[in-house]
């Protein structure tokens, strides 16, 4: 009897061992038959020379960051993980550090440079825009580089803020402000035009005891100095209302500007500008036929529309809100 169990335990042993070798044998072949490669070296390698071969290789890269060496190139790997040689499964992260190059550079020459395409090169360089200063000077264009602070070729530290000194062209030619007063608003803006100015606010204001329809106030005064393209504001004595204004029944708000060309042969340049606020934006910029006639729908809001015919000026008409 006992000689019968001992039988049978036995048996149970050597069932139970080959049930384990069989599951063993089984999974090895499983996970040996899965696809794996070896790590290549990656240490030196331009980073996207190694994006290449870990793509190809079926292997995921993540950049785990940069840091300034000065013995690998920009934008070279100097770290890798795990190390070269290593035999992983595809699939698997291949995690690397990228150089910055060195910490220390030359200073690169941005003289005559556009102001523009000087930052684009601090920024390539890890160098910081410093204090940007302007001056006129008549040989180099507007906005180009005129000195630089630290300067081309000097030795410095990545991330120094460079000072830099900007063109604003040739200075702007000065004159001494016209006296407008007591002109007509045609003869003050043609004068202010002439002047190598540029028209600025047109406001209304009545006072009973001047000359209607004339400029009593001006801004800047006469006799100041100036410079081309300073805006001149003008205040013009008339009485603010609706009347003459050519508003439109039935349309709240909107007024009416019309002009109709002479007759002729040719063609002639139209540019109708509606000045408020002392901002000047075109309403209509056409070549139109002799005796066509141009309407222009005028917002409520204090403006003066000025008509030039082949840029000379024609008519103006002063808009008051209501």
């Amino acid at each position: 009897m006992i000689a019968r169990i001992l039988k049978i335990a036995v048996f149970f042993i050597i069932l139970i061992t080959v049930v384990w070798l069989s599951a063993y044998f089984t999974l090895t072949f499983i996970i040996k038959s899965e696809d794996t490669v070896v790590v290549p070296e990656l240490v030196g390698k331009d980073v996207v020379y190694a994006l290449e071969i870990l793509t190809d290789l079926g292997l995921n890269t993540k950049v785990k960051g940069s840091e300034y060496d000065s013995q690998v190139p920009t934008n070279h790997v100097i770290f890798q993980e795990p190390e070269p040689g290593t035999e992983i499964k595809k699939g698997r992260d291949i995690r690397i550090i990228i150089s910055k190059g060195a910490r220390t550079i030359l200073m690169p020459n941005l003289k005559g440079l556009a102001l523009q395409q000087a930052r684009i090169i601090l920024e390539e360089n890890d160098l910081c825009r410093g204090a940007i200063s302007s001056t006129y000077i008549a040989n180099v264009e507007k906005d180009d580089i005129i000195e630089q602070a630290p300067a081309p070729g000097a030795m410095v530290q990545r991330e120094t803020c460079v000072d830099l000194l900007v063109s604003l062209g040739v200075r702007p030619q000065a004159y001494q402000m016209p006296d407008l007063k007591e002109l007509s608003l045609d003869e003050a803006i043609l004068l202010i035009e002439t002047s190598n100015l540029v028209i600025g606010e047109i406001k209304s204001f009545y006072q009973q005891d001047n000359p209607k329809n004339v400029v009593i106030r001006q801004e800047p005064l006469s006799g100041h100095r100036v410079i081309e393209g300073t805006p001149v504001n003008i205040m013009v004595n008339r009485k603010p209302g609706r009347k003459g204004q050519g508003h439109l029944n039935g349309a709240k708000g909107v007024g009416l500007f019309r002009y109709r060309l002479q007759n002729g042969f040719l063609k002639r340049r139209i540019r109708v500008c509606l000045n408020s606020f002392g901002v000047a934006n075109d309403l209509f910029d056409d070549f139109m036929k002799p005796g066509a006639e141009i309407w222009c729908l005028i917002p409520n809001i204090d403006a003066t529309v000025l008509l030039y015919e082949d840029d000379k000026l024609v008519k103006t008409q002063v808009f008051d809100a209501w």
